[in-house]
């Protein structure tokens, strides 16, 4: 290879060329290309809502705990068994042990499951001796 080849792919590999230089234009105009043509495919990307989880504490009254849990996580569990299930995930979530009390689905206008709304009890707490 000649020694200009060489140090022309050195100074595309290691950026070095002048900023108001033709040879910087193509190299943004490739990556901006890149960035915004390439299929989301290609990365098997998929828009997230931001530091969404798949389970999800909600705003609550009266010291009720409201979840959202994603259908994916509760999908091929018979019905009977959606309610356990739920109290399983939503414990290792949590961390703690979850008294829930009702699982409802959230349907969309084409009555398929969205996700599901979990509420689920307070938990009574011991009280502790005033010393």
């Amino acid at each position: 290879m000649s020694r200009s080849l060489v140090d022309g792919l050195k100074r595309f590999i290691l950026w070095d060329y002048p900023r108001a230089g033709w040879q910087y234009d193509v190299m943004v105009a490739l990556i901006l290309a890149f960035i915004f043509l390439t299929p989301r495919t290609w990365f098997r990307d998929q828009p997230r809502i931001p530091r969404a989880s798949r389970i999800a504490a909600l705003p609550s009254d009266r010291g009720a705990m409201i979840f959202w849990i994603e259908a994916q996580l509760l999908a091929g569990v018979p019905e009977q068994e959606q309610l356990r299930k739920a109290r399983e995930l939503l414990s290792f979530q949590t961390g703690e042990k979850v008294n829930l009390v009702r699982l409802e689905p959230i349907l969309d206008s084409d009555q398929e499951i969205q996700g599901y709304i979990a509420f689920a009890a307070p938990n009574e707490r011991p009280a502790h001796p005033v010393p």
